[in-house]
């Protein structure tokens, strides 16, 4: 079943309950459907180096039609992922059929190349979406633009839309499995079956570390191997808390990982939002707790909020296992595009 919050008209979001594919009802199959079993989406993609302003980099990933007024979808990923990962690219195929290009945003050193500082990605860098935001615009200053975050990727979006209010640059946007409170998933990442969660993105994280102090090393970026190596010892990190705050909180600017917690979940934000939001929730998220989820009153007028009972997190795997369908990848385009009809009501029109 799914229930929209909050329950005033103005609000209202309908929509077809999500149904889990038969066989895919427990939230872990859910989760992992997509990095484990789903067929790989093959795109035709034109990748852009941007350079930010403190002297990184970030990649982008083009898809579909190259008209300067065709309506423009930025899609973010979440923590480990890149724009390879499979809702992301399912979500460009599935906006292409729309008729729509959409860029996929790889955020600090996740498009398989470690970025130059020794600064990362975090579920709090709105300053770097807010550049690509400024980018996108400059560079299709004609196309309509919107953008959908998934997970972290989500948590930065919503962060964001809070920071800005009225300025956001954006018509419409999409928030998908959201860890709203970044303490409290903390915590739930460190019981049951989300352990096993929990190892995989400390090994991915730590890994790249790793590798970043490798890269630094070999090309004699002294600064940055000296801010690396003044984190001290990467050995028996197992939980998110330590993770962020022996790494994340001194290279982001943090005092530690409650204050990193505090200053970069999005929950904090959701009220000041004036961008049309949808934000699409499963009840059975084993990243998130039921009670990190918002309340009716936290949400802004222009915010909606789908919360369904089953989908894991970026989950939303219907259909069957034979013919699986992806909820997800029909819901958002439909949602954009109707936002996009009622701030431009001769959009379609051939005349």
């Amino acid at each position: 079943m799914s229930k929209t919050v909050p329950t005033t008209p103005s609000h209202l979001s309908f929509t077809t309950p999500f149904v889990p594919a038969r066989g895919l009802g427990n939230p872990h199959l859910q989760t992992l459907w997509g990095p484990l079993w789903r067929k790989r989406t093959l795109l035709a993609r034109t990748r852009e180096r941007m350079w930010l302003k403190d002297g990184d980099f970030l990649d982008l990933d083009w898809h579909g039609p190259h008209e300067a007024d065709a309506p423009l979808v930025l899609v973010l990923h979440g923590l480990t992922g890149s724009s390879n990962s499979p809702y992301v690219a399912g979500l460009q195929k599935a906006m292409a059929t729309q008729g729509w290009a959409s860029v996929a945003l790889n955020w600090r050193g996740c498009s398989g190349e470690p970025n130059l500082l020794s600064r990362s990605y975090h579920s709090g860098a709105s300053e770097d979406l807010a550049e690509v935001i400024e980018h996108l615009r400059a560079l299709r200053p004609l196309a309509p633009l919107y953008a959908v975050g998934y997970s972290l990727g989500g948590n930065v979006l919503l962060k964001h839309l809070g920071e800005v209010g009225a300025d956001s640059e954006l018509l419409g946007a999409v928030a998908v499995s959201v860890p709203f409170r970044l303490d409290e998933s903390a915590n739930r990442m460190g019981q049951g079956f989300s352990r096993i969660y929990q190892r995989h993105f400390m090994r991915e994280m730590l890994s790249y570390i790793r590798e970043k102090q490798r890269r630094f090393q070999h090309e004699g970026l002294s600064e940055g191997l000296a801010e690396l190596a003044a984190l001290g010892s990467l050995e028996n990190m197992r939980t998110f808390w330590e993770f962020d705050g022996r790494v994340t909180a001194p290279l982001h600017g943090y005092v530690d990982a409650q204050d990193y917690y505090r200053r970069a979940s999005s929950r904090f934000f959701l009220s000041r939002i004036q961008t049309p939001t949808l934000i699409i929730q499963a009840a059975d998220d084993p990243f998130v707790f039921p009670h990190s989820l918002p309340e009716a009153g936290e949400l802004s007028a222009s915010t909606e909020f789908e919360l369904h009972a089953k989908g894991g997190h970026v989950g939303f795997v219907d259909g069957s296992l034979k013919t699986p369908g992806y909820y997800l990848e029909r819901r958002i385009p439909l949602w954009l595009g109707i936002a996009h009809e009622r701030d431009n009501p001769y959009a379609n029109d051939a005349g």
